[in-house]
């Protein structure tokens, strides 16, 4: 009996002059010694249990008492020892439990004898919240998670919609409980708070486990709910994302303390597609409009490239629209460009103006060509009552000669010799082509929704 104080000899001496085995038993492993409650007491309460002569109501009792005490080792040793008989004894002990309206309530508990009594208080309120939080899942849903069938025909697997609803909220609150209890490496320095530790690992994996069929079933089923339960069961599954995080942080430390890698199960990042189009879908049921989606068109850098992105049979029919005369552009350069480049319509695939020449700045040995093209002026938009949209949307987007002084007929087909010009003396691949646009910004065009303005300004922010 070495490390029990004269208080545990006596208690012990009490309870064995009643008769009461039971309540010796109790007092046996909340003793004030800071290991954990011993095997044997253990599993004599465990097997008291299940006697059907054994008054659970008395045993619940004796442990409330040891609660009550004032040592935080007895406290946190009475908390393992009921956290033990509701995960391993009789399930009538987790009834009597849940059927009290106040279980543990230290939420106020503090050892004031040492230093160590301060750290392990907060364990201890932290540890009896965890409980509470089980014996009122238990409450609620007239069974316990850890105890539970899992799989794929598990109880959260196969449980209907409005059950799902009710079940998930409580689940997750009792893991939260759980995950609350903080615990890091260098505060598991004695047994009490490490057979504490053990228990609550044991249980996150259960718990986890029924999360996780919960949410399978609830994705299963998410494309059939009602509007409202589609909002309930997206705010589900936002939680159970963040979840997954602590949980893997709550395993870590597991695995930093010792404990086996082969009994910690992996986890799996959820994909962020999933959720959006859970969003997309209730959007849908609520009446929202999607997120409008906007196609980027970039210019590209060979003239093979351009060639296959406007192919013959994508080519829009020709417009017949004359630009109006550009003004004159603030960002082109002032040394030797005279003239203002030629402008093709890469919407319309139709040449503007073939009269004038860029200006081309001859190339070292070291550089690709440069080519001058300033940003010309968008046509004027015709009336609305007489021109079509599609056509409107194409003879209103910038354009810009990006091969130089030759202007390309797409429609017509593609010759290399075209470009040959302008290629380097020192690269004779016409795929390794670079082409710079001095141009304020990168030429990007948005093919906006035909419902938007038909006419896009060039300098107009996007």
């Amino acid at each position: 009996m070495s490390g029990q104080t004269l208080t545990d000899r006596i208690a012990a001496a009490q309870y064995t002059l009643t008769g009461s085995e039971v309540s010796r038993a109790v007092c046996k492993a909340t003793t004030h010694e800071q290991t954990a409650p011993k095997k044997k007491h253990l599993e004599y309460l465990i097997q008291a249990t299940q006697d059907t002569n054994v008054n659970v109501p008395q045993m619940a009792d004796t442990l409330m008492e040891r609660v009550g005490n004032a040592s935080w080792v007895v406290v946190f040793k009475a908390l393992i020892t009921t956290h033990h008989l509701m995960v391993h004894g009789n399930e009538r002990f987790l009834q009597f439990l849940a059927s009290r309206n106040t279980l543990f309530n230290l939420s106020n508990f503090l050892d004031k004898t040492g230093s160590h009594g301060y750290d392990m208080s907060t364990f201890i309120r932290r540890y009896s919240r965890y409980l509470n939080e089980k014996a009122f899942a238990y409450r609620q849903m007239s069974f316990d998670f850890g105890r539970v069938k899992k799989g794929a025909e598990g109880a959260m697997r196969t449980m209907s919609v409005e059950k799902l609803l009710k079940g998930m909220p409580t689940l997750q609150s009792q893991i939260d409980a759980l995950l609350d209890f903080d615990v890091h490496p260098q505060d598991l320095n004695n047994g009490v708070i490490n057979a504490c530790f053990l228990l609550l690992f044991k249980d996150l994996i259960k718990l986890y486990a029924c999360y996780n069929d919960g949410i399978i079933n609830l994705l299963e089923k998410f494309f059939q709910m009602k509007r409202s339960q589609c909002k309930d069961g997206l705010e589900i599954y936002k939680r159970f994302l963040t979840r997954m995080t602590r949980v893997s942080e709550f395993f870590k430390i597991a695995e930093q303390v010792g404990i086996d890698k082969n009994d910690i199960p992996e986890l799996t990042q959820a994909p962020e597609s999933l959720l959006e189009s859970l969003e997309t879908h209730l959007n849908t049921l609520e009446g929202k409009k999607p997120k409008m989606l906007f196609r980027v068109f970039f210019v590209l850098t060979t003239p093979q490239s351009v060639l296959s992105l406007f192919s013959n049979h994508n080519l829009p029919p020709p417009v017949n629209t004359t630009p109006a005369a550009a003004p004159e552009d603030p960002f082109a350069t002032t040394e030797g460009s005279a003239d203002i480049a030629p402008e093709l319509d890469l919407f319309a695939m139709r040449p503007a103006n073939t009269e004038a020449n860029a200006t081309i700045t001859p190339p070292t040995s070291s550089e690709a060509p440069t080519i001058i093209a300033p940003i010309a002026a968008p046509a004027a938009p015709a009336p609305p009552s007489t021109i079509d949209t599609t056509t409107t949307e194409s003879a209103a987007a910038p354009t810009l000669d990006i091969f130089g002084g030759k202007v390309l007929s797409l429609s017509n087909g593609f010759d290399k010799s075209d470009c040959a010009a302008h290629a380097t003396d020192d690269d004779d691949d016409d795929s390794d082509m670079r082409i710079t646009l001095r141009a304020p910004t990168s030429q990007i065009y948005f093919s906006t929704p035909r419902d938007f303005s038909p006419a896009v300004r060039p300098n107009q922010a996007l």
